[in-house]
């Protein structure tokens, strides 16, 4: 295993970070029977295909090691490129941790309501958070339904007190991850989905702009429909 790293927020590339103090590894896709059964349960439980997945990443986590709070989409344009932004996590706790290593949404609503007894640890109390167990996974995203990032999906891993911790992260993107498309600004003007010119008379246009109509790095899916094609 290898040390984790972190995306540098301006040039999108992998660089060590105290931010992050874990050891990693990536397992390829359908490098077996298990991880390929894994794949297919997470791609069944989030509604999301196969290939808009990055490969599963394998975390250990020793005594103090921690992942400071984070977002999981993307700050710069280069990560964009493939699949665009991350819009679901799946995190599966592959032990239990004797004390700590809790994830923890420092922003999500609902933590100051959330009891907590004296095995919790103080950085788990910052928010809500979830103990790990083994056996359990935890499913959460990071876009609203208009596309948009949600800033509620500031998480953490909290420093591992006593024991360790293993995990497993599966980081799901809007668009295919394996086979992303060669997106060109001279690209035909077109609509993507056939309910493009319901959803424009719907206003979804106005309302789901980075969906409809796409961003100055990424084409929308119905541009067409939403009065592109004349501009």
């Amino acid at each position: 295993m290898e040390k984790s790293m972190v995306a540098d927020n301006d040039s999108g590339k992998s660089v060590m970070s105290q931010v992050r103090t874990s050891s990693g590894t990536f397992l390829a896709k359908h490098e077996d029977e298990i991880v390929s059964g894994i794949e297919k349960r997470v791609a069944a439980w989030t509604f999301l295909p196969e290939e808009n997945a990055e490969s599963m990443q394998v975390l250990h986590y020793e005594i103090g090691q921690k992942y400071d709070a984070h977002f999981d989409y993307f700050h710069d344009k280069n990560n964009l490129k493939r699949g665009g932004h991350r819009i679901a996590t799946v995190l599966m706790y592959l032990s239990d941790v004797k004390k700590g290593g809790e994830t923890v949404f420092p922003s999500a609503e609902g933590g100051h309501l959330q009891y907590k007894d004296e095995t919790w640890s103080d950085c788990a109390r910052s928010g809500l958070a979830v103990k790990p167990k083994k056996g359990d996974a935890l499913l959460f995203f990071s876009l609203h339904v208009n596309a948009t990032t949600d800033t509620s999906s500031l998480h953490g891993s909290c420093p591992v007190i006593e024991g360790e911790k293993w995990s497993a992260t599966k980081w799901i993107h809007v668009r295919s991850f394996d086979n992303p498309p060669n997106v060109r600004t001279d690209a035909p003007c077109s609509d993507d989905n056939d309910l493009c010119p319901k959803w424009a008379a719907i206003g979804e246009c106005y309302k789901n702009p980075t969906y409809m109509v796409g961003t100055k790095d990424t084409l929308g899916f119905c541009r067409k429909s939403c009065g592109l094609c004349d501009a």
